[in-house]
């Protein structure tokens, strides 16, 4: 089974983890069911960027972007070449190192 190694986040893994996850199985649906409540707003339905991580190593290994991730992570705060979506990021045979942005959309407009 493929590891994900989560970088440390202030509020969510603040030590970091590494967690194990099936292949077929999304980053979101692994990190919540290992107990890193990542933001997911729209239950997981691509229709939002709470759930938006940047993936350190192993992007190649991911299943392909479709349009409709490629258009909501335009609006993701704090975008980068190897951002995704992490319910719409399926896991394969390989390990990933992702990092969860400090903010999401959700933090800024709360915070202003």
């Amino acid at each position: 089974m493929p590891i994900i190694k989560i970088l440390p986040h202030p509020e969510y893994c603040p030590n970091g983890a590494e967690v194990s996850a099936t292949p077929g199985t999304s980053i979101c649906e692994a990190l919540l069911e290992n107990h890193i409540p990542i933001e997911h707003a729209c239950d997981m339905s691509c229709a939002c960027t709470t759930c938006h991580v940047i993936v350190r190593e192993g992007l190649s290994t991911l299943n392909e972007m479709d349009e409709n991730e490629e258009d909501l992570l335009d609006r993701a705060w704090g975008l980068e070449p190897n951002s995704r979506l992490s319910c719409q990021a399926f896991l394969a045979q390989s390990d990933l190192v992702v990092e969860i942005p400090k903010y999401s959309v959700n933090h800024a407009k709360e915070n202003h």
